[in-house]
């Protein structure tokens, strides 16, 4: 069933993605692709990385780089909405400046940064393919804050194709596109470069281990977070019962009989939640 399931996967699973952008000159060509820039090397940051380290605790699903200027690149693959993706590319951001200022960097010397989102939907509605965003002046557009930030959603439900390069189309189409779709002669060179890189991928027994590795640590993180949740959920019941019944007159000891607590425990609980009521 593993083996099936790896070999089913798209560039929109997390796992998959990450282990083609960990290839420079996928990451490169990404870069490029989005920004319309050209760039001599990318260094991607495997440390960072699932695809490399899967006994990571801290599961990180994005791919971080650098080019020879030392601008810095955090790319997410997006299958799903989730909320606030402009807070979350300002924390994004301001991780990557925070490492460079912890190394000993002064303010001035922050290389440029940019966030990309690779969005299976429309993160904003207006049927557009990219949207990019800088810090601008509000009264005079003309004029830019020079923070070096830049954030850019990409949309594989664009509808703007006169608008943007037909190469970033095609590569959005092939995002887009289903398993079986997915394997369609698009014909577009570097996305019959990104397919080689998949077939690769998948022809690889190591990768197939470390995807169900992934996939184990992926369970594992829900499980404990489901199992966290619900611990959260009934230690707040039994904080509302305690309040309760100390409410109807029952003194602490048999409150916390009853709760299986200890009398200290329970007098933290009423105190707590009194003092959330004044």
């Amino acid at each position: 069933m593993a083996e099936r399931k790896f070999q089913d996967l798209t560039i929109k699973n997390n796992f998959m993605f990450g282990a083609v952008m960990a290839e420079p000159k996928n990451c490169k060509g990404v870069i490029e692709l989005v920004l319309g820039i050209e760039v001599d090397y990318v260094e991607v940051s495997r440390e960072k990385s699932m695809v490399y380290h899967p006994e990571y605790k801290g599961v990180r699903l994005d791919v971080y780089a650098k080019d020879e200027n030392n601008t810095r690149y955090n790319i997410e693959m997006q299958v799903a909405q989730k909320p606030a993706l402009g807070k979350r590319s300002r924390y994004y951001q301001s991780q990557m400046d925070m490492e460079l200022l912890l190394t000993g960097n002064e303010y001035k010397e922050l290389p440029n940064s940019y966030v990309i989102f690779i969005c299976d939907f429309d993160p904003f509605g207006k049927r557009k393919y990219r949207y990019t965003f800088q810090s601008k002046y509000k009264e005079d557009q003309e004029v830019d804050l020079e923070d070096g930030r830049c954030c850019v959603f990409l949309s594989t439900h664009g509808k703007n194709e006169n608008e943007v390069p037909r190469e970033l189309v095609n590569f959005l189409k092939f995002v887009k596109a289903n398993q079986e779709e997915s394997q369609k002669d698009f014909q577009d060179h570097f996305v019959k470069q990104i397919q080689d890189s998949i077939r690769w991928i998948k022809s690889s027994r190591e990768m197939e281990e470390r995807f169900m590795i992934f996939e184990e640590m992926m369970k594992d993180e829900r499980e404990a977070g489901r199992r966290e949740g619900m611990i959260e959920g009934e230690q707040a019941k039994a904080r509302n019962t305690a309040l309760n019944m100390h409410q109807k007159g029952y003194p602490d000891e048999a409150i916390a009989e009853v709760l299986e607590v200890d009398v200290e425990t329970v007098q933290e609980w009423i105190s707590e939640l009194e003092s959330a009521t004044k």
